[in-house]
């Protein structure tokens, strides 16, 4: 299942290609975009263990509910 989530805190396209492969070495197939803030994943995936993930490279993963 798809999901799209906005991530705040990207500088540039670099950031967003870090992100991609922080969560690729924890086994999450992620597209981050630069350009509109977003991070969309299209498996199931552990909300929880991504957003640590986000987290600790010094962005922030925002979750609507």
């Amino acid at each position: 299942m798809k999901k799209i989530y906005k991530i705040t805190g990207l500088d540039c396209a670099s950031c967003a290609s870090l992100v991609e492969m922080d969560l690729e070495d924890a086994g999450v197939l992620v597209k981050c975009s630069y350009a509109n803030q977003t991070l969309e994943i299209n498996s199931d995936h552990d909300f929880k263990k991504i957003k640590e993930i986000i987290t600790k490279a010094g962005y922030t993963l925002i979750h609507d509910k």
